[in-house]
This record gives structure tokens, sequence and C-alpha cells, in this order.
């Protein structure tokens, strides 16, 4: 029998649908060579400007004051909110605002990091003045480096020219686009620099996805009583009978001093299969050197532990003793798997 024809998809497609695909692919090449332009001056002079903003924001005792006007202060939003998740405390003013009270929310501990592509924002004047007058460091983020924001800022960040997606090359969004890089590039190297960790993220991301992934084994093993274990020697009808009361799917199994010798689980009892199962010995069927996790380990690393091994259960495990278990049913309702 003949295959179905099935016909290519661009052949499918109308004039107008084909139109709207190459227009979207216009515009990832117009940013995309924003991106390569800036990988350029990073290498070339930006580099030194970068490294000079990094170690003014490194040696502030107090946050990160981000800025802008319009689709810069959109960006800066955005950026103030990386740095502050990243470890480096930040918050967006808007240079409106802070010309009527919220130049008060600055302190001289602090460093104003602005936004502006032509240098020239009417609505950063204000604080522009405030920093110089209170001696507040200053880093721009502007084209024009003979602007009056470069031309007032303690460090000015060039951003290189490049093609706006726009085909009239007035929208900003190569140009934004190259901001944001910017940031999340100082944000990165900041995190770098001060050996921030997935354990400190966790800290400040206790929330969402993300946050699950950043719990501890503790945070969701079970304990106590409810925690499957039978010692050596015994029965396997007596380890079968924990094994059902608990409903893990697996038992594990403790020497004299509490140590776990070994675990076994259904595919075990498929393995060993036969007859007399129920009057052997639990270390007749066990697996020795189970996997474990401990306590303080990412909810994360279990979840691939388990993916990996093909597991729904993990024994927790501390100076080699169980304390608890994780179950991949756990994971999910925590929001990790």
């Amino acid at each position: 029998m003949a295959e179905p024809h099935v016909r290519d998809e661009k052949q499918a497609m109308s004039p107008g649908a084909r139109g709207l695909i190459e227009s979207a692919l216009r515009t990832l090449d117009a940013e995309a060579s924003g991106i390569d332009v800036l990988s350029v001056a990073i290498r070339d002079g930006l580099g030194a400007s970068f490294i000079a903003a990094v170690e003014l924001i490194r040696g502030a005792r107090g946050r990160v004051i981000v800025t802008g006007m319009g689709k810069s202060g959109h960006v800066g939003r955005k950026i103030a909110a990386t740095f502050a998740s990243t470890g480096t405390p930040a918050f967006f003013v808007h240079p409106g605002e802070a010309s009527h009270g919220d130049l008060g929310m600055i302190t001289q501990d602090d460093v104003i990091m602005a936004l502006s592509w032509s240098g020239e924002t009417a609505e950063l004047k204000n604080l522009i003045d405030y920093s110089r007058r209170f001696q507040i460091p200053l880093i721009a983020l502007t084209s024009d480096a003979k602007s009056t924001l470069g031309k007032s800022a303690d460090t000015v960040l060039v951003l290189p020219n490049a093609r706006e997606a726009c085909p009239h090359n007035l929208a900003p969004t190569t140009s934004s686009l190259m901001q944001l890089v910017l940031g999340d590039a100082l944000a990165i190297a900041l995190l770098e620099s001060r050996g921030f960790t997935a354990v400190d993220f966790g800290k400040l991301h206790p929330a969402g996805k993300l946050g699950a992934l950043l719990k501890f084994a503790r945070d969701l093993m079970h304990t106590g009583t409810a925690l499957p274990l039978a010692p050596l020697g015994s029965r396997m009808s007596d380890a079968l009978v924990e094994m059902s009361a608990k409903s893990f799917g697996c038992v594990g199994i403790v020497d004299p001093s509490g140590q776990l010798a070994g675990i076994i689980t259904d595919g075990d009892l498929r393995r060993h299969m036969r007859p007399n199962l129920l009057e052997a010995r639990v270390e007749d069927v066990m697996t020795r050197n189970p996997k474990t996790i401990r306590p303080d380990q990412l909810a994360s690393e279990a979840l691939e532990i388990l993916n990996s091994m093909k597991i729904t259960a993990l024994m927790v495990v501390e100076a080699g003793k169980p304390v608890g278990i994780v179950h991949i049913h756990d994971l999910l309702r925590a929001g990790v798997a």
C-alpha cells in the first residue's frame, strides 16, 4: 500500500504566512547580530569598563539602584530583579518618581546604574545631579560616552551601534536586547566572583519550580515510624509485611548497629521469585550498597538519581544510618518532578 502523500510544510503555507515567518527570522538575525557586536566590544575596549563596573558594585556596601526611562526602564527592572535573585541586592527606581521624593530611597552606600541609549534622557537629570552632589557612584549603560549621562558617570559601559530589528530602525529592539544581555553578564560575573551557589539561590527563590528544585532531601523525606526497615536475619515474610505496610515499594535492611546494609525492592522480589521465597532470609534477596542520598542534598539531585537509576524511592542516609526515605511521589507533590 502506498504511503499517504505528505505535503511539504513550506508548500502548505500561504504567501502571507511565509511573510510572517520571514519577518520573524529577520528579527532574530538582526538581534543576533547585536549580540555578536556586543561580544566583539567586550573583547575590546568595553571589557575594561565591564571589569570596573563589576568592581564598583562588589565594593559597594549598599545596593545597586537601577534606573531608566521607557524601554530602558523596562529592561532595567529585569536587570534589578536578576541582580537581586543572584546575590547582588538591587531594586529599580523610576526616574520620574525619583524627582518626586524617591531620591530618598538612595543612600551614599549605593551604586546607581542608569540605562539610556542616547544618554540624553531628560528624566534622568535630577537623578544624575543627586548622584554627583552626594558622591554616589554612577554606572552608565549608553551608546554615547560623550552624552550627558556618559560624561557624568564614574564608569561608562558604551554599547556598540547595531541596527534595530524594526524595519524603520526606530523601535528599540536590538538595542534593548543588548542592554538586557549586558545586565545579565554583569549579574553572572558578580555571582561567579562571589561564589554564589545553587543553595544560596534557593534561599532567595523558595517558590515555584526553581524553589522546589532547590529544596533539600530533608524537607521532603519521610522519617520515624514511616521508614520501612527490617533487620538483617529477618525472614522475607516479615520484610514483606513491613514493605506492604509502609507502601514505598521497598524496605531497607539494617545491621545490628543500625547501618544500612541493603535494600529490597519490587524488582528484587521479581528477580528472586521462587516457591520458598517467604522462608528466605533478607540478606539472600537484598541489593547490597544501594544508592542513597544525604539529608543536605538537593531535591533536584534526588530526582536525577531516581531518573538515572530508574527507581522510585531513595533511602536518606546520615553517617551510614537511614534517617528517611524520599519517593518520586514526594517530588511530584513538591513540584520538583
